[in-house]
């Protein structure tokens, strides 16, 4: 079943006051160890090394009140700092929050964010171990990352994909976009298709996934999180390689050949540029570490192709376009 909508009734912020919503977000995410100035983070593996990452929600940019609901900004504002921790081949182990709302925005809809938060954090075992709130115009929700890098191999980053590497992913490629596609329309969303829409409103990714494939040799990832084409453009630009996709190994499958012929749009927009699916995409040598499947190969052309040919859609998000 589909939900949408934030709540519109309750106390507001600003007839509770500021300590009575940090209180509601510790009770919707609780953790013995936020409350202090700052969170002191046992290391949890030898020999390991910090991970940070931050993003931001903001709405009318990032989500639509009418499309979603809290708990499922507060999951996706989780899944998407926790991928990027994930594609350097980390763990995630703790989570900071800051929220900026308007005063008259009911108590129940930072609830919701924060339950979401704990959500998905649980769903890593890690915590919410802090953050802050504010009044601004709008709502905005920020998530910083921690993670731990464990053992002397390198991190995943964008510049270490080799030639002849394979081309791996784990997780949808276009699922999020054709939901969103789907939500917006406005029309009436077939049963069938409410896997699309929940990829939207809660990207999946498999904890550890990240962590197994540094395990197995992967050398580069990222995730799709701004759209395939260009996302692996930037571990083209950065290795100095070029990529060749499949096109039978991305091809849209049922469920989004249904949802374009439904829209009367064409499917494979969403697997090239729609990103938001936080699906990991690295290169390694040898097989598909377990989790992944091969999408295509490392080449020294330079160019992001599909079966060795410019795709017809390259673009994906800007954050200021």
């Amino acid at each position: 079943m589909i939900r949408t909508g934030f709540p519109t009734v309750g106390p507001t912020l600003t007839s509770v006051g500021e300590h009575a919503v940090i209180d509601a977000i510790v009770r919707a995410s609780p953790s013995p160890i936020n409350g202090d100035d700052a969170a002191v983070l046992t290391p949890s593996t030898p020999n390991s090394r910090v991970v940070a990452a931050t993003d931001m929600l903001v709405e009318g940019r990032h989500f639509r009140a009418d499309l979603t609901t809290p708990e499922f900004v507060g999951r996706k504002a989780v899944v998407q700092n926790f991928a990027d921790i994930e594609a350097m081949g980390a763990r995630p182990i703790a989570a900071l929050l800051a929220i900026a709302a308007p005063p008259e925005m009911p108590l129940a809809v930072i609830e919701g964010l924060a339950r979401g938060v704990g959500q998905a954090t649980a769903d890593y075992s890690t915590e919410l171990v802090g953050g802050d709130v504010t009044q601004s115009d709008q709502l905005v929700v920020s998530v910083a990352a921690i993670g731990s890098l464990g053992g002397n191999r390198d991190p995943l980053s964008l510049d270490h994909a080799r030639p002849g590497q394979r081309v791996v992913a784990h997780g949808d490629i276009g699922y999020s976009a054709a939901g969103f596609a789907l939500l917006n329309a406005g029309v009436r969303i077939p049963e069938a298709l409410e896997p699309l829409v929940h990829a939207h409103q809660v990207p999946r990714l498999t904890p550890g996934r990240g962590v197994v494939a540094r395990a197995a040799g992967a050398t580069a990832m990222t995730d799709n999180s701004d759209g395939l084409i260009r996302d692996l453009s930037q571990i083209a630009t950065h290795s100095k390689v070029g990529i060749d996709l499949s096109s039978l190994a991305i091809a849209p499958d049922d469920l989004l050949r249904k949802a374009g012929e439904l829209l009367e749009q064409d499917p494979w927009e969403w697997v090239l540029t729609g990103g938001e699916d936080h699906t990991l995409l690295g290169t390694c040598d040898g097989s598909a570490p377990v989790g992944f499947r091969s999408i295509g190969r490392v080449t020294r052309t330079g160019q992001v192709l599909i079966d060795a040919t410019a795709p017809h859609y390259t673009n994906g998000w800007e954050s200021f376009g």
